[in-house]
């Protein structure tokens, strides 16, 4: 019969394994992600791949939620490398900082809700002076 430490271990890898898992599924998620980003803006996603390089607690609407930044490399002419970056929270997109083709400062924009169902994107400027 096994022990309650044999137990503990065991369920202490089990969730060590789903972590993974899932963050592994929501990487894949922000690949498509800024795949789709690159299509949309006219970019052109370098490597293929995108890393995570931090996680935030954000308040959305009351709401705290967990998102999850990805940093990925973007090319606008298909000989410079600029950063992007991509904030998740779960599978849905929060924000992304895309470089502009006027300067090589990132431009960034708040998804909202509505970008799940369309096209409706406004500024983070723009969404502070909302809340």
């Amino acid at each position: 019969m096994a022990s309650f430490s044999d137990l503990f271990w065991l369920l202490v890898l089990a969730g060590g394994i789903a972590s993974w898992y899932r963050l592994t599924r929501a990487r894949e998620v922000a690949v498509r992600a800024a795949t789709g980003l690159c299509k949309r803006y006219g970019l052109q996603l370098l490597d293929q791949s995108v890393g995570l390089r931090g996680v935030r607690l954000q308040g959305v609407d009351g709401v705290r939620r967990l998102e999850r930044c990805y940093g990925f490399e973007v090319s606008i002419d298909g000989q410079s490398r600029q950063m992007a970056r991509l904030w998740m929270a779960g599978s849905e997109i929060a924000s992304y900082s895309l470089p502009g083709t006027d300067s090589p400062e990132l431009e960034t924009v708040v998804a909202t809700d509505s970008i799940v169902h369309g096209a409706n994107v406004i500024s983070l400027a723009d969404r502070r002076r909302l809340h």
